[in-house]
């Protein structure tokens, strides 16, 4: 499910026509999707500039257009033969302040429209990099061609794009292989609703 179907499907549920979440998830991701309702809606600019935690996987051996499993393979694949410590220290760069450029299949909009429909289009998608904060980019483990790893960043960041420059780093290639957001804010994965 997307973000906005979940939101459709609170709509129905709660007969309520004002419900609106708290930063969408891409559609292969799970976790948490803070939802407000009714008049509470207007609380959610407290809400934008929080931090996110995501867990998840980056498989390396090749890129994809949109940075993750969802997307066509580009570039040339490979085998690659990492170790933990070489993708631990590939992924050093990506902590602190850094200035990400956000995938060309995102929401971000370009003349009022959102990026991943121009690129679906096949038209020219024009991004600016973004000043983000990762806070915490934790490599967990790697088996085979995938690493899990912890992440903290704040409002704005793209993980796809940090498995994507990551890949790139480690001269193999790289996408998101899956991703789980276990906090938003205030509000973590032990609180949700399934």
């Amino acid at each position: 499910m997307t973000s906005h179907d979940v939101v459709s499907r609170v709509r129905r549920l709660a007969s309520e026509q004002s419900v609106g979440h708290l930063g969408t998830l891409d559609p292969m991701a799970t976790g948490v999707l803070p939802l407000l309702l009714g008049k509470y809606t207007r609380l959610a600019q407290f809400f934008s500039l929080a931090d996110k935690t995501y867990t998840g996987t980056i498989r390396f051996g090749f890129a994809t257009d949109t940075y993750d499993a969802e997307g066509a393979a580009v570039g040339p694949v490979c085998e690659p033969a990492l170790t933990l410590d070489q993708v631990r220290e590939a992924a050093l760069p990506f902590r602190g302040e850094i200035a990400q450029m956000p995938p060309v299949f995102s929401a971000k909009k370009v003349g009022g429209k959102p990026a991943y429909k121009l690129a679906r289009e096949g038209k020219p998608v024009e991004l600016k990099p973004k000043t983000i904060q990762i806070h915490e980019f934790a490599i967990q483990g790697l088996e085979g061609d995938t690493a899990r790893f912890r992440m903290k960043v704040s409002a704005g960041g793209y993980v796809r794009s940090v498995a994507h420059e990551l890949g790139i780093a480690l001269g193999c290639g790289g996408h998101l292989s899956s991703l789980r957001r276990t906090q938003a804010g205030v509000f973590g994965i032990e609180e949700a609703a399934a």
